[in-house]
């Protein structure tokens, strides 16, 4: 691995620098919003326009690269990224905010394909699958760094906004100087939902349910934080507990579902983290339960749409893998759009720990629908099933291939 990250420093350091911008304005955005006096459904509908635009970026970027090329694409998506992280604070608007969510969703999509096929052009089929470790790494260092970031200035002022626009500037320098040439980005014709249904039921209801989940944490974690009352501080180490989680859980998880039944792990670690969410109904108030449940419910939530596109893999011929990954990210983005609106409806509703109810329901229903999957037919056999391998939610179509191809290998080599 070490091998692997030596060719490829250059490129997972900008992919770092992007994430910790991200993961910033993200939870940024929440304490603003309410400093600002939003409600909690227009903070919601803020959150939700950044997977409008991730999904409709992940779908015309491939396009957009086609025509202009990977550098021009890379950079005028950029700058429009930088740019927005400066509009905010300067129109304090829910509507204007909308807008702006919808354009930066749609810009780092764009970015993402683009770093993303470089990172997969750079590395060979014996170290992708090492390759796709650590990016997943990475991300997650970038997002869990930058709530650290959070403590550094005020919320109600310019400069928390200023430094993740500096740092996605700052990322484009190790990515552009040290890129090859790449060939065409191709992409894959999905599948129809239809046809990816019949294949795999529980896969496209485990995703469409983990889509509205990891939304809800990456938009909403920070409006519940702020409207129960902790301090800056406090809620950069409550976002960060739940990527630690995602990060120190992903492994274990993924070791044990290449040796199982997928379904029996999917209903375990579903059950674990609704049962983990509504501990955090209950003792929302102490803040060290709070970090607990959210490093649970993080190190729960995350690994399961991984889980779940290993386990509608096994029941794919490898010629289709790369199409249905195009129908899983359709679906995830559908449950991601809908996650924070729904989030935000019933925190208005019953109050913060709205959060907490939506997230515990949504896992709960993917552990029941999983039970009642495992009474319609059998689970493939363990040897004849593939690897699992890590992949965020936020992923692009680029790593969802990559991934899918990292599976092949690993049946193939079983």
């Amino acid at each position: 691995m070490i091998k692997v990250f030596v060719s490829v420093w250059a490129l997972l350091l900008g992919m770092m620098l992007l994430m910790v911008g991200n993961g910033l304005q993200g939870t940024l955005l929440g304490v603003r919003g309410a400093i600002e006096g939003f409600s909690t459904f227009e903070l919601s509908l803020v959150m939700s326009a950044y997977f409008v635009g991730f999904l409709g970026g992940s779908r015309l970027a491939p396009e957009m690269i086609r025509r202009v090329g990977h550098v021009r694409v890379f950079a005028a998506l950029g700058s429009f990224i930088s740019a927005t992280l400066i509009l905010y604070p300067t129109i304090a608007d829910p509507w204007a905010w909308i807008g702006f969510r919808v354009l930066i969703g749609f810009c780092f999509s764009g970015v993402y394909v683009t770093a993303e096929s470089w990172l997969n052009n750079s590395v060979s089929n014996a170290n992708r699958g090492q390759a796709l470790s650590l990016y997943m790494i990475v991300q997650m260092v970038g997002i869990v760094s930058a709530q650290g970031l959070l403590v550094l200035g005020d919320p109600s002022g310019f400069v928390l906004f200023i430094i993740p626009s500096v740092l996605v500037s700052i990322s484009f320098a190790p990515i552009l100087l040290s890129i090859s040439p790449t060939p065409a980005f191709d992409t894959t014709k999905p599948m129809s939902l239809g046809a990816l249904y019949r294949i795999s039921p529980l896969g496209c209801v485990g995703i469409l349910l983990m889509g509205g989940v990891y939304s809800a944490q990456f938009g909403m974690a920070a409006v519940y934080a702020s409207q129960a009352g902790l301090s800056v501080p406090q809620i950069s180490l409550f976002i960060a507990s739940i990527y630690v989680g995602a990060m120190l859980l992903q492994y274990p998880i993924g070791w044990i579902s290449d040796r199982m039944d997928r379904r029996v792990l999917i209903l375990c670690v579903a059950l674990m983290g609704g049962v983990s969410a509504f501990g955090g109904v209950l003792f929302g108030s102490q803040f060290i339960a709070l970090l607990g449940v959210a490093f649970l419910v993080g190190g729960t939530s995350n690994p399961l749409y991984s889980l779940l596109t290993a386990y509608t893999n096994d029941f794919l011929d490898p010629d289709d893998m790369a199409a249905a990954s195009g129908g899983l990210l359709f679906i995830n983005g559908l449950g991601a759009i809908a996650g924070p609106i729904a989030t935000g409806w019933i925190m208005g509703v019953i109050g913060p720990s709205g959060f907490w109810l939506f997230v515990g329901i949504l896992m709960l229903m993917l552990s029941a629908y999983a039970t009642w999957r495992m009474t319609r037919r059998r689970a493939p056999a363990v040897d004849e099933t593939g690897s699992y391998a890590p992949i965020m939610p936020s992923s692009s179509p680029v790593m969802a291939e990559v991934a899918q191809e990292v599976f092949i290998e690993g049946r193939e080599d079983g």
